[in-house]
């Protein structure tokens, strides 16, 4: 654990936090892609599995237990919720997620640390979690506006991986043996995906004007 770290999952749950606020307070999901965020309930499932059998820290658990609790309860506010759900973009939420999934669970098979079960779905959640934005970034570019709860809560996923990138950095110069390049280069690529979304979201605070993304 180090100050970066802990900044990445302080501003990875502020993020859920305005989500989950956005949608209870105004029983909406407008502007929320709902195949993103399967796309994250997915990644947490899946590299979490050492949930009940490896007890790191209490900070650890609760972490991990907050990040699937919330994602799950999510999908099933925009996929069961009788008002939430008649708001949804369905069709600007378009994109092909499953292909998502299979081009990184394929790149999991042939690119992991270790073949081992666990090994293999932790490379899994770590390739899918670099792209599972990509639905999201794709209907906001199609709806062109983007409210601020939902303007707020994709600047707060995207510092959440640029702490995450200075925690890699730290711990590449403190430890002796540093062995997440998946995760790093990953990190990297999930980074660069919201540069666009930065540019616009910096030109709108800079403006004090409504956020606007090409269509």
């Amino acid at each position: 654990m180090n100050i970066f770290r802990f900044a990445g999952d302080m501003t990875h749950l502020i993020s859920i936090v305005v989500l989950l606020l956005k949608i209870y307070a105004t029983k909406s999901c407008s502007g929320i892609s709902l195949k993103t965020q399967e796309l994250y309930a997915l990644v947490f499932l899946t590299r979490y599995m050492d949930l009940f059998t490896d007890f790191i820290s209490v900070y650890n658990t609760v972490m991990k237990l907050v990040f699937i609790a919330s994602s799950l309860a999510i999908v099933w506010y925009m996929r069961v919720h009788p008002m939430v759900k008649r708001t949804s973009d369905k069709q600007l939420d378009t994109f092909r997620h499953y292909f998502l999934v299979g081009g990184c669970f394929v790149l999991a098979l042939i690119l992991n640390e270790k073949y081992t079960f666990r090994e293999v779905f932790w490379a899994f959640s770590i390739y899918l979690e670099a792209l599972a934005i990509v639905p999201q970034l794709v209907l906001l570019q199609r709806s062109g506006n983007v409210d601020n709860l939902t303007g707020q809560y994709v600047f707060f996923l995207g510092a959440y991986r640029g702490f995450y990138i200075l925690n890699w950095i730290y711990r590449y110069f403190t430890e002796a043996r540093f062995s997440r390049w998946i995760a790093c280069i990953s990190g990297l690529v999930q980074t660069a995906l919201y540069a666009d979304f930065f540019y616009y979201y910096f030109i709108s605070w800079k403006n004090n004007s409504k956020l606007q993304l090409p269509a």
